[in-house]
């Protein structure tokens, strides 16, 4: 016996609610951003590397669902301005490794530091229960995005 709520209607309705209110919610911080800010392909590859450490550009555009091709300017724009650096592998010296720097890093955290502000200045106005809620949604959030 299946519950209203695990009916596959309630499920795609539910799915509705939640992808408008993610996406609604990600162009607002994006639109905290400074004017001269990177773009976002540009801070997705530096968190990947951030996070992931020194990586191939195609496991990069793999994290990002993307091809290495459609990144090319983007590794080649990051290193011109020092936010990376791009060395042989070792084992395979076709291939590249890709770092971060730590102007590179210096970067993200301004980047992400200005839309955390902007964030927590929008909870502000929540109650300590619903900043809870919030905090649980992006636990499974980030659970539903891995899987």
């Amino acid at each position: 016996m299946t519950t209203a709520a695990n009916e596959p209607d309630d499920l795609l309705d539910a799915a509705t609610v939640i992808r408008q209110g993610a996406l609604r919610l990600a162009r607002r911080i994006r639109a905290a951003r400074s004017a001269g800010a990177l773009s976002t392909n540009k801070i997705s590859v530096l968190s990947h590397l951030a996070r992931i450490g020194p990586s191939t550009p195609g496991e990069v555009a793999a994290a990002d669902h993307q091809q290495p091709q459609s990144l090319t300017r983007v590794f080649a724009d990051l290193e011109r301005d020092g936010l990376v650096r791009r060395s042989a592998d070792t084992g395979d010296r076709r291939q590249s490794i890709i770092s971060i720097t730590d102007a590179g890093i210096q970067e993200l955290q301004r980047d992400v530091a200005e839309r955390d502000a902007w964030l927590a200045g929008a909870l502000v106005a929540l109650t300590e229960t619903e900043r809870q809620v919030l905090l649980l949604a992006a636990a499974l959030m980030e659970g539903i995005a891995d899987s």
